[in-house]
């Protein structure tokens, strides 16, 4: 990209990135598999911070452990270069004394995370767990884990020297099976193997213990990211929630090279920063993504959420990318720009950029730009795009002007992969008979004997449903197409479908269809036209940072009430109970909860609700029926109750607009009921034909972009809650 600001040298690195694993063995049988996308996660992030952050290689620590193709159970680096427990807790000390004082320290692991009986019973208990970060030598007599404790003294160190820190952990603690290009990085027992005598504590007991307590005074119990407690001191991006998954996935599937959606997300999204983003605004897009497509992932982000992503200090700076030319297509006579972006920069056919005038200097006021270019054609370096001009003003480009990336595109179309799995051989049908249990991905005889024909009896309903939403997964992608696989049909065990997600997890709250029900391969098809569309509109967003109402909408948890009914009035804050983990908020069916929406921005909005159920429905949960919005004075904020009637997770999507907007048209009944026409009045607004294309029966395009509404005249956030019983 040209035109990119120089960067500040003052950034320091360790990075962590472990496929190898030595033989090894859990107490369960179980064991660290290899991986295969962990080095090369952190190679991306040192090109990174090197092309992208201008930091001298000097600057950066780095420990691998890669796969050795002729002897996959040794790595290909020498001793001193592996990520063993000794060797990165060294790295994390030398890295303390390498680094200038207020200095940025960014610290990356793309590996297995596991889990131990604690070697600290006198500070956590006797019966208590450690988890940690699992070296590439665990399976050997030296082998140990680089436990949460270790981990966390070893960050308070830094934090000491008043040095800015930022950790990325790409891995988790629970491991499984899993269809397809992806692996958990993760492990499925609990370890018992104790410290061997000499291998040191990072830090005297007492020292250990003064750093555990002080981070549970401050955090919720049980309330903690792969293993590492939150301290207000850093910023902390974990792969997911304790218990849950972290994928790799090839992402690239013409080479089948893995990355961790955790590394390859946030490396996406940094491309893309826009002035002012914080680790807040990061997270959010690597959430969405993330959960969208791995269900069974939800990343965490705590500590400093609010700090500018890299340190405050930096200057407010925008990315730009260089029209190279224009000109006007001889068929058409449109005017068509060509930009230096593509493929290598994370961008995808339908992407749309605000063109500004060469030495414009002000990119964050949008009356200065003079078009929006939309990608028509994606190269590997450069794309082509059309032009299109901005209401009152001359269409006028010119080579050597400046485009800024306003929004990526919404993908529409969903591609779906029939999944053929293997014959069970006759020594795993005998010991089925026994345990009732299969390897993962096996059939029994009798049922693999079905699944041609039923697999292709999706394939035939595809197409014959005329829905346009969703496609047949094609095994080799064209270069101007990255969709990915969105979700997987396989046929189970019992003779029943089973809708998964893009690794092989049946969805939660979506029962299988026996194969032999009547219409059984249109009903599987209904349902994943059902997900198509919930998951567009899951991913309904705004990132124009230079909007006047970006981040004006401020969402709040402010407890719950058992004696609170419907029709009452909103008890105040201080009678309602507290919730004892607002990041990770979790309310009892039968109790309401409160949600405070503050409208920040200096004129009046108006404000939907949306309600993304675990049952796979939208419904607009506010204002009632016979309402479109409620509208918000400048400074003021409302108090929404939501009742908890069943078990599940549900995600609350609040939209704020100038214009008088309906967001009904976004509504799903459950899963398997009937949808019926609602019969709105043609949409009035850029905004409502967006929402309008999600509503139809059949996509407008494969693409579309969030622009097609004027990016200044909305916004949107959205906070989760779980419901148990």
């Amino acid at each position: 990209m040209a035109d990119k600001p120089e960067q500040t040298l003052n950034i320091y690195a360790l990075l962590i990135g472990i496929d190898c694993y030595m033989p090894n063995l859990l107490p369960d049988g179980s064991r660290y598999k290899n991986l295969g996308g962990c080095v090369r996660d952190v190679n991306h992030v040192e090109a990174f911070l090197v092309d992208e952050r201008k930091v001298p290689k000097a600057q950066i620590l780095k420990l691998t452990a890669s796969v050795n193709p002729n002897e996959p159970t040794k790595p290909l680096e020498s001793a001193e270069k592996l990520p063993t427990r000794q060797n990165m807790i060294d790295s994390f000390r030398k890295l303390g004394e390498m680094a200038t004082e207020k200095a940025q320290v960014y610290i990356h692991y793309s590996g297995h995370g596991g889990r131990a009986k604690t070697v600290f019973p006198s500070i956590k208990g006797e019966d208590e767990i450690d988890e940690g970060l699992v070296p590439t030598d665990i399976g050997t007599l030296e082998g140990q884990y680089l436990r949460d404790l270790d981990l966390a003294t070893l960050l308070k160190e830094l934090v000491d020297k008043q040095l800015t820190v930022t950790v990325v952990l790409d891995c988790c603690n629970s491991g499984g099976a899993t269809r397809g290009d992806v692996e958990i990085r993760g492990g499925e027992g609990i370890d018992e193997k104790p410290l061997q005598p000499g291998q040191e504590l990072v830090a005297p007991l007492e020292t250990l213990k003064a750093t555990w307590r002080s981070l549970t005074e401050q955090t919720a119990r049980g309330l903690k990211a792969s293993g590492l407690r939150v301290a207000r001191d850093y910023v902390l991006l974990a792969a997911c929630r304790l218990n849950e998954y972290a994928y790799e996935y090839a992402f690239n599937r013409e080479t089948r090279e893995r990355n961790g959606a955790l590394t390859y997300w946030l490396l996406d999204t940094l491309r893309q920063q826009n002035p002012g983003q914080t680790y807040q605004d990061l997270f959010d897009r690597i959430n969405a993504k993330i959960h969208s497509q791995f269900p069974q992932q939800t990343p965490i982000l705590m500590g400093e959420v609010n700090r500018i992503i890299f340190g405050a200090d930096f200057a407010e700076t925008v990315y730009t990318i260089p029209v190279l030319k224009v000109d006007k297509d001889a068929e058409t006579g449109e005017m068509r720009a060509k930009l230096g972006v593509g493929q290598v920069n994370g961008v995808a056919k339908g992407a749309e950029f605000a063109i500004y005038p060469r030495g414009t200097t002000d990119l964050k006021n949008q009356e200065n730009r003079t078009a929006i270019a939309r990608i028509i054609q994606r190269g590997a370096t450069e794309s082509l795009c059309q032009l299109e001009p901005i209401e009152g003003k001359e269409l006028k480009v010119e080579d050597g002007d400046r485009a800024v990336l306003v929004t990526p595109s919404i993908n529409l179309v969903r591609k779906v992969l029939l999944f053929h799995q293997q014959e069970a051989t006759a020594e795993e049908v005998a010991e089925f008979a026994k345990t009732n249990e299969l390897p993962p991905n096996k059939l029994l005889p009798e049922i693999f004997k079905q699944q041609e024909d039923t697999l292709e009896a999706i394939e035939k309903a595809l197409p014959e449903s005329g829905n346009g939403w969703v496609q047949l997964g094609a095994e080799k992608v064209t270069e101007d197409d990255v969709e990915e696989i969105a979700y997987q049909v396989v046929l189970n065990n019992q003779g029943e479908y089973e809708i998964c997600d893009r690794t092989g997890h049946s969805y939660k709250n979506i029962a299988p269809v026996k194969v032999s029900a009547p219409d059984a391969a249109t009903t599987v098809v209904k349902r994943l036209v059902h997900l198509a569309k919930y998951h567009a509109t899951a991913e309904l967003d705004n990132r124009d940072k230079s909007s006047p109402l970006a981040d004006k909408l401020v969402l709040k948890w402010l407890g719950t009430s058992d004696v609170y009914g419907e029709g009452d009035d909103i008890p105040p804050e201080s009678q309602l109970k507290k919730l004892p983990a607002p990041s990770n908020p979790t309310v009892i069916a039968g109790e309401y909860v409160f949600l405070s929406i503050q409208n920040t921005y200096s004129q009046a909005l108006n404000v939907t609700v949306l309600d993304l159920a675990s049952d796979w429905s939208i419904q607009q949960a506010y204002p009632g029926k016979g309402e479109n919005f409620r509208t918000i004075e400048a400074g003021r904020r409302e108090v929404v109750s939501m009742a908890a009637s069943s078990a599940g997770e549900d995600t609350l999507k609040v939209f704020a607009t100038f214009d008088q907007v309906n967001f009904r048209w976004l509504e799903l009944p459950s899963l398997d009921k009937q949808f019926v026409s609602r019969g709105f009045k043609p949409p009035n607004n850029p905004l409502e034909i967006l929402l309008e294309a999600i509503d139809r029966e059949q996509p407008p395009t494969r693409k579309l972009s969030v622009v097609a509404s004027p990016s200044r005249e909305w916004t949107t956030k959205q906070i989760t809650l779980r419901f148990t019983k």
